[in-house]
């Protein structure tokens, strides 16, 4: 396989991907999985939450490939898939956790329309703690902010977590 062709395949992969993580969000951890991914719909209280598991089954695939690719004599597109779904599981890691939940300290004050919009994108998706209701299941791309808070107002605000009492006084 030619480098381009390679870089072609794994540019193709991270942009795929998108629609990977929009389905498994959507129809697995808002759906059988929800055992799991309920904990990232409430205040963490420590380090790591029950969610962080998906990330562990979420890699599988991408590890098995790259060693299929590299040491197992696969197709060495297997390598640049593999490669590719690692590439966008460090770019979800840096937007989603990093960015959004600043799970890791940082100084970052999203300027650009599109961060912004991402943001706050997934912030309506978290005011939802129910397996049902929640808007906006993709995460680097994502519906504008006021389509996803009218859909919220169709469904009556159907488990949209109640204001907390320190929000209130502020």
């Amino acid at each position: 396989m030619t480098l381009l062709a390679g870089l072609a395949l794994f540019i193709a992969t991270v942009a795929v991907m998108e629609g990977v993580a929009y389905a498994a969000h959507r129809w697995v951890m808002h759906g059988p999985g929800w055992f799991l991914h309920a904990s990232h719909h409430r205040p963490r209280t420590g380090a790591f939450e029950l969610n962080d598991l998906y990330a562990v089954i979420f890699a599988l695939p991408s590890i098995v490939l790259l060693a299929g690719g590299v040491r197992w004599g696969w197709w060495p597109g297997c390598t640049w898939i593999g490669a590719g779904i690692a590439a966008y599981g460090a770019i979800y890691f840096g937007f989603h956790d990093w960015i959004v939940h600043r799970r890791l300290p940082h100084r970052h004050v999203p300027r650009s329309g599109y961060m912004k919009r991402i943001i706050q994108a997934h912030r309506l998706h978290h005011v939802v703690e129910t397996r049902e209701g929640a808007v906006s299941f993709g995460f680097l791309v994502a519906p504008p902010p006021e389509a996803l808070k009218a859909e919220l107002a169709r469904r009556h605000r159907q488990g949209v977590r109640a204001p907390s009492a320190a929000a209130s006084t502020d």
